[in-house]
């Protein structure tokens, strides 16, 4: 698989866990920005190295971004950073709009008003631009019925990525991720993927709370596959001015994966059941056809995935 190599990348939120990851996987070959405010990400997951360059602070000072685009002169931009708990946007959806739309929409419009020579800039959407439309499995022509501010934010920008791209000639990508899962998730921050939450109560000892009745089903996908799809989609020149979903198009209920967990880990599991979630979205899987035409290939079962996630903590 071709990979990014000798290149200057800029990766907003790149101390998250899909960050941190994609800097792992990057840092040897290439010199790395790193732009994330530690809201949600840790300053321990990054590597040290000489070719990391770390700024602690919020991409929505569209100033500091504007002048890093411009003194930098990346050859490729991944826009990670963002407020991923859908609660939070609830709660706070006009400070949210600044981080989740806003300021990766200055950050577009300094690449265009400075004609800044980008060979890529990846946006990462998200599956829940979908909402709770039946239709599955949810094709990336399928209906957008976004529940939360979060959704929005996702989808809005997403189209302002692959509209600029079009209008102004900057060659952009969007990705819809699907449930990302892997080492340095982080179960302590705000929002979490739930597998984390699930390894964190085995580990600690702690019950799991269950909202709805665990039939609920996901597309997981573990993280060293979702970095291949963030390469090809990258350095592949057919994929520009589009969306892509990034999932194993493979279906879960959260009760298997508790099962499987279980057994993963040898540990017990006390599981408590309530109420559903306002704006949870009951079923979702992904057709990924369009990303495979690429090369994508996911190469982690949902137990292989979990099997090494749980031997990263317990390591």
């Amino acid at each position: 698989m071709d990979t990014i190599k000798n290149s200057k990348i800029l990766i907003t939120g790149g101390a998250g866990f899909i960050g941190s990851n994609l800097v792992d996987a990057l840092i040897e070959d290439n010199e790395i920005v790193v732009v994330d405010d530690l809201s949600m990400g840790k300053i321990g997951n990054l590597p040290q190295s000489q070719n990391l360059h770390f700024f602690e602070h919020s991409i929505v000072d569209t100033e500091f971004m504007s002048h890093l685009l411009t003194e930098w002169n990346f050859d490729y931009v991944f826009l990670l950073a963002a407020v991923a708990s859908v609660a939070d946007t609830i709660v706070r959806p006009v400070e949210t709009h600044q981080i989740n739309q806003n300021a990766n929409l200055s950050i577009l419009d300094t690449i265009r008003v400075n004609k800044l020579p980008l060979k890529k800039l990846l946006f990462a959407s998200s599956a829940a631009v979908y909402g709770n439309n039946p239709e599955l499995p949810k094709k990336e022509i399928s209906p957008i019925d976004p529940q939360s501010p979060y959704a929005i934010d996702k989808f809005a920008t997403e189209r302002f990525v692959i509209n600029y791209g079009k209008l102004y000639g900057i060659p952009t990508v969007a990705t819809r991720f699907f449930n990302v899962y892997g080492p340095k998730q982080n179960p302590g921050s705000p929002y979490s993927g739930v597998l984390s939450l699930i390894s964190n109560s085995i580990k600690n000892g702690r019950n799991f709370k269950v909202f709805g009745d665990g039939e609920q089903t996901r597309d997981f996908v573990y993280i060293d596959d979702v970095i291949q799809a963030l390469n090809i989609l990258m350095v592949n020149e057919t994929a520009k001015n589009d969306v892509y979903n990034v999932a194993t198009s493979q279906i879960t209920s959260l009760n298997d994966v508790i099962k499987a967990f279980k057994n993963i880990s040898g540990e017990p599991l006390s599981v408590n059941y309530t109420n559903s979630r306002l704006g949870d979205i009951k079923n979702s899987y992904a057709d990924i056809s369009k990303i495979k035409k690429l090369g994508f290939t996911p190469k982690f079962s949902i137990i292989e995935g979990l099997k090494n996630y749980w031997n990263s903590m317990v390591e």
